[in-house]
């Protein structure tokens, strides 16, 4: 899967399904520096009023909407795979994403796909905990810390290895809405261009080892 085409940056593609706003902290990343051995080249939706797709469009990144809607599964994979050929992508980020890839997708790019998913992961995550439902959930428990992790995406969902993890608090008076909202803010939009740093930096590496 890995490109042969640069040798200095890896090429990564950010999927996409609502508001974009992990993708924005990529793209600001990118522009800031903390991102610097890859390079968003493409950004996928699976939802074609997303306004992530605005917010690659502003940053001239090309985007491609793939509607997963009234067909198979294995049709919608076969899509994707054939537009992250297309673009020659090295690092696949999901980035609020809802569709769930099946092990025949993850399986084709082995530690080359990278989520974010909102806790502390192995706490409230699987199948069910996406979006507010995790934030709900963690304050149900009572918990005094909760966070972020960015792990590689397996066949099991929210299964795969952790990559980075940061803690943030968890305030007796807080609303799932307030706490999503600082685990974005300290936590998720921190670790991501981090963690996609730190394997786009290992894929250039292992692309230019195969140029020798």
């Amino acid at each position: 899967m890995l490109s042969m085409m640069n040798t200095n940056k890896a090429n990564i593609a950010v999927l996409v399904s609502g508001g974009g706003t992990n993708l924005q902290a990529l793209l600001d990343a990118q522009t800031g520096g903390t991102l610097q051995s890859g390079q968003i080249t493409l950004v996928i939706s699976s939802n074609d009023s997303a306004y992530a797709l605005r917010r690659a469009q502003a940053a001239g990144v090309p985007t491609e909407t793939i509607l997963p809607k009234n067909r198979p599964q294995a049709q919608f994979e076969a899509e994707l795979r054939q537009a992250l050929d297309r673009y020659h992508i090295d690092l696949i980020v999901l980035a609020g994403f809802m569709i769930i890839l099946s092990e025949a997708f993850t399986a084709a790019y082995p530690r080359r796909i990278l989520n974010v998913h909102p806790s502390l992961i192995p706490a409230f995550c699987g199948k069910g905990f996406y979006g507010l439902r995790v934030h709900e959930a963690a304050l149900a428990r009572g918990v005094k810390l909760t966070g972020a992790t960015v792990h590689f995406v397996n066949e099991i969902p929210d299964g795969g290895e952790i990559v980075l993890q940061k803690c943030v608090p968890a305030e007796p008076s807080d609303t799932p809405e307030i706490l999503q909202r600082r685990v974005m803010e300290q936590a998720e939009w921190v670790i991501l261009p981090q963690a996609v740093e730190q394997v786009s930096a290992q894929i250039v590496k292992e692309k230019q080892h195969e140029c020798l």
